[in-house]
């Protein structure tokens, strides 16, 4: 990778209404992403109640749908950067999104009076458009960063802040998912009835914060060009720019094991800790925790290159998972395990979209054209392969621990418990070292190197008549 240094870029100061307007748009997303990423198994399990014969056969859909729609990801960033409209090419996608995703997310918690094949295919059309809607605002949404703003720093006030929102959106849910659904099914009189319920709440709360997003975000980086990006050059955007590879096999691999940690989390206090009430305080201490690890990442990054920051990150969770391994029923160790796995996790999460979005402006200085939409298509890519691979594994760790068919602590083996906690902390602890490996080895698009491609970009827009940077109109 051979970049010449140009002028010093000067930047436009972000605007405070990019911050905030982006940030609070997460807040309501995470919390419907994470009712099915995290709690879909537990509503078929515990709630509807599904044999082991169906349970199976939503796992194998489970897998197939999420890769299936990850593949399909970068048509959609294709779709969203070749779009032309008064709202600009982010704003029509993100606001249909979400109004088809809300929708979805209340449908899959409703009571469809099936069972059997019936349940299985009646999910299969509900996820499929679940899973089409989420794709659709996910990608407009997150294709807008780079946009936003092109200075490192300042991509990551609005990396922190969205992440902060996401987290108090996620963590609200999981630890209000136990108490609320239980008050919920007193009051309701059904187990149902109440998840259907607390999803109705949590799809209006993300139509509400995402609107605050629509209204309010302005482009400050608008690169205008004279053609669109041809369908036939999809996997040539997206192949060429190596770095945005290594990244998202990097993130897979962690993700993976975050996701595989997390689904099983409410199981884990269920049926190996034996008391469900203390998954809504651990929950609480990751949430304070990954909080307060996003409002002290600007002080670390100032201090340390980003390198360094993700070797930190990564000793981290390894750490953490290793005395999770070791802890046994000691509340107190457990916690700690939790502090030191969601701390680390909470700075490599941002680093991610951080270095997704530093790969739009090598993938312009490469390629000769800017794809916010196709090369952030890569970071929903990243949740949707490592929840199909989690979904895949938490599956059959259920099956094969003895768990799903369980009805309290004493019905799990040890054998079924140590095949259970190897699947929730060995094989992730071994999927975050294995990540860190592949992005110290590969990933060579450091602060440096990143200043001088923005200083050439901005070179060539400043020869080269009609590619120039403005606002966007709305």
């Amino acid at each position: 990778m051979t970049i010449h240094p140009g002028p010093a870029p000067v930047e436009v100061p972000v605007r405070r209404r990019n911050i905030w307007g982006f940030g609070l748009g997460t807040l309501g997303r995470d919390m419907v992403a994470a009712m099915v990423t995290m709690f879909l198994m537990v509503y078929l399990t515990e709630v509807v109640q599904v044999s082991n014969s169906t349970l199976a056969a939503i796992t194998a859909v489970l897998v197939l749908m999420r890769l299936f729609d990850a593949v399909n990801d970068p048509v959609m960033g294709l779709v969203v950067d070749n779009t032309r409209s008064r709202w600009g090419k982010f704003k029509p996608w993100i606001a249909g999104g979400a109004v088809a995703w809300a929708g979805a997310t209340v449908v899959m918690f409703s009571d469809w009076g099936v069972s059997g094949t019936a349940f299985v295919v009646v999910f299969i059309g509900v996820y499929l458009v679940w899973e089409i809607a989420y794709t659709v605002n996910d990608i407009s949404y997150y294709g807008m960063v780079p946009s936003l703003s092109r200075n490192q720093t300042d991509r990551e006030r609005i990396g922190v802040v969205a992440r902060i929102c996401a987290n108090v959106g996620l963590f609200a849910l999981v630890v209000a998912i136990v108490p609320v659904t239980g008050a919920l099914t007193d009051r309701l009189g059904s187990a149902q009835q109440a998840w259907f319920a607390l999803a109705v709440v949590v799809s209006v709360v993300m139509l509400a914060f995402q609107l605050i997003t629509v209204v309010t975000t302005r482009q400050q980086v608008e690169v205008t060009v004279a053609t669109s990006t041809p369908l036939r050059d999809l996997v040539s955007v997206i192949v060429r720019n190596d770095q945005l590879l290594w990244v998202t096999l990097a993130m897979v691999l962690f993700m993976t094991g975050y996701t595989v940690t997390t689904s099983l989390g409410i199981y884990y206090f269920t049926y190996v800790y034996g008391d469900p009430a203390m998954y809504s305080v651990f929950a609480a201490v990751l949430g304070i925790t990954q909080i307060i690890g996003l409002l002290i990442f600007p002080l670390v990054s100032a201090r340390m290159s980003r390198r360094r920051v993700h070797l930190v990150a990564s000793v981290s969770c390894v750490l953490g998972y290793g005395v999770f391994l070791l802890a046994g029923t000691s509340m107190v160790v457990i916690g700690f395990a939790g502090v030191l796995l969601f701390s680390g996790q909470a700075f490599i999460q941002l680093l991610m979209m951080m270095f997704i979005a530093d790969s739009v402006e090598y993938g312009h200085w490469k390629l000769g054209r800017r794809n916010e939409s196709i090369t952030f298509s890569l970071q929903p890519f990243i949740y949707k392969a490592s929840s199909a691979a989690a979904s895949g594994i938490v599956g059959l760790t259920l099956i094969l621990s003895g768990v799903n068919e369980a009805a309290s602590a004493a019905d799990v083996s040890p054998a079924g418990i140590g095949i259970f906690s190897g699947a929730m902390m060995g094989l992730p602890m071994l999927l975050v070292a294995l990540s860190w490996v592949v992005l110290r080895r590969r990933y060579r698009l450091d602060e440096a190197s990143y200043a001088a491609i923005v200083a050439e970009l901005r070179a060539r827009e400043t020869d080269l008549p009609g590619v120039g940077v403005g606002d966007e109109p709305r």
